[in-house]
């Protein structure tokens, strides 16, 4: 059972399930195959003495270089280390190289049934068996740290080791963009949700108001009648998932997260959210919502984004997406998106929008099998600490930026220039923002440069919108149990009637769909 610490979250919920399934689907985390029991714990005293108040990294005297093997559990990271400026600068100051190996669920799985686990592993649901039984095939941070470098506890925020620690008092994961209370408080988190429209077809349209459905229908009219080559709505690709028809735009028009009483509540049967749902069904039989929007994979959504494809867009993931929109805005001047109020809630809710949450989103382990587990640590804490976020962010002091009178920090003139105007080749040469396995936004809010010119405006538009969302996060069953297998299938159900509600040709489809998933 997942035991995610939920006491710096804003309520103390109870897990929704509390029983493990007998049937797990990665069959190293029982166990045995997935590690190697107890973990490499090698010893450093040939190396250094740890020191509470230094880095390990800056202590350790080891000659020869390390390498690592690190596993990332998505095909389209960037597997290059050591030649851009900032894989470069962590090699260096580190003295290791990193071999990254790259794959879905399958290859996951491969590891722990094969038992040639990577040194460093890194997943992204935290609801998954592998950060469940973390326990059986990582170290435990805690351990490692008191061990190899206590310098650890003084960059990893307390908050988030208290969160993902396991039944047995310690925390084995780390993850990055994880958002404390504090955090939320301290205004530094930019939102990544907004309603954005082409600025050269809001002004032409005379800058209208979209907040009402009757507002939103009339604009996606004049859209297709008088800039008939765009699509007048987009939203991201839908996949398996809602894209963001489902909880983002609930979160858009600020649908409660819960009853007044504190108890669950079902987002998906809101009337205000099914009120915008029948809105988008009449857009879409309008002509103003494209079939290939529901078909579009990731790239080919990405793709009309860079080529400004659609008029307007409930955009989910602004960062991700600030390349592209960067790519458009740099070869369009005048006509880059901008995010409006858009739709609203029927009922006068304001804008609840979410974030990564504390459980964030990337989450870091090393695995028992690692070969320098001292080394390993020594990585968490580089990157966690001011000097490897920095790096991460902005490069090098004098190579890539320089630092203000006032403290913030700007990109040099040719740096900047090639990120406002060549972003593929930034990513190339620099990777600045890009490789954060344990990235954070308060380091962005340093500077005016840490984000595209594309979307500071969408992030401005967000101030204040911004509401913690602690009370949803890690309340799904645990994985293999029979509540497990019937949320997988009510998500599933919802995720297609969605879709079928929102492509329905008339009022008796809609119904349909809609009333065979209310008694699902």
């Amino acid at each position: 059972m997942l035991k995610l610490n939920k006491a710096s979250g804003k309520k103390g919920l109870t897990l929704f399930a509390t029983l493990l399934g007998a049937v797990l689907m990665i069959t190293g985390c029982s166990g045995g195959s997935g590690g190697s029991g107890e973990g490499n714990w090698v010893s450093i005293e040939d190396r250094y003495t740890v020191d509470p108040e230094k880095p390990a990294w800056q202590l350790d005297k080891k000659e020869e270089a390390t390498d690592l093997t690190w596993y990332v559990n998505a095909d389209w990271w960037n597997t290059d280390f050591g030649k851009d400026i900032v894989t470069k600068k962590i090699k260096e100051d580190l003295n290791i190289n990193i071999k990254f190996i790259t794959g879905d669920d399958t290859k996951l799985n491969t590891f722990f049934a094969g038992g040639d686990m990577p040194d460093l592993l890194t997943v992204f649901d935290s609801n998954s068996p592998v950060v469940q039984k973390a326990a059986t095939w990582a170290m435990p941070l805690n351990d490692l740290a008191e061990r190899y470098d206590p310098y650890f506890n003084k960059v990893a925020a307390a908050d988030t080791l208290n969160w993902f620690q396991l039944a047995d008092g310690k925390t084995y994961g780390y993850p990055n963009y994880s958002n404390t209370q504090e955090d939320y408080d301290s205004g530094n988190i930019p939102a990544k949700t907004a309603f954005v429209i082409r600025k050269d077809v809001y002004e032409a349209l005379g800058s209208p108001v979209i907040g009402t459905p009757e507002e939103f229908q009339s604009v996606m009219k004049r859209i297709k009648q008088e800039f008939p080559a765009l699509i007048p709505f987009g939203f991201n690709s839908i996949g398996e998932g809602t894209g963001s028809l489902g909880d983002t735009l609930q979160d858009f028009i600020g649908v409660p997260l819960e009853t007044e009483s504190g108890e669950f509540y079902d987002r998906n049967l809101d009337e205000d959210y099914l009120t915008w749902l029948k809105t988008l069904n009449t857009v879409y039989r309008d002509g103003n919502i494209s079939d290939d929007s529901f078909a579009d994979d990731g790239t080919a959504f990405e793709e009309k984004v860079k080529s400004g494809k659609y008029a307007t867009m409930l955009l989910d993931g602004t960062p991700q997406q600030g390349g592209n929109l960067q790519i458009y805005m740099s070869a369009n001047p005048g006509k880059e998106y901008v995010a409006i109020d858009g739709p609203q809630s029927t009922k006068g809710n304001a804008p609840t929008l979410n974030q990564s949450g504390i459980t964030g989103w990337m989450i870091n382990y090393i695995s028992k099998d690692c070969k320098d587990p001292a080394k390993a640590i020594q990585i968490f804490t580089y990157l966690l600490s001011e000097e490897g976020q920095t790096l991460m962010n902005y490069g090098i002091e004098g190579e890539t930026y320089q630092t203000k009178s006032d403290g913030t920090v700007e990109l040099l003139p040719a740096v900047k220039d090639l990120q406002l105007n060549n972003a593929d080749q930034f990513k190339k040469d620099y990777r600045m923002g890009e490789f954060m396995f344990f990235g954070h936004d308060r380091h962005k809010a340093l500077s005016a440069d840490a984000f595209p010119e594309a979307i500071k405006q969408m992030q401005e538009w967000g101030k204040g919108k911004l509401k913690p969302h602690f009370i949803l996060e890690n309340i799904s069953p645990d994985q293999g149990t029979p509540e497990a297998r019937a949320l997988s299938a009510i998500n599933t159900k919802w995720n297609t009637t969605l879709v079928s509600m929102v492509r329905s040709k008339d009022d008796a489809s809609y119904d349909n769909a809609f009333e065979l998933t209310s008694h699902f």
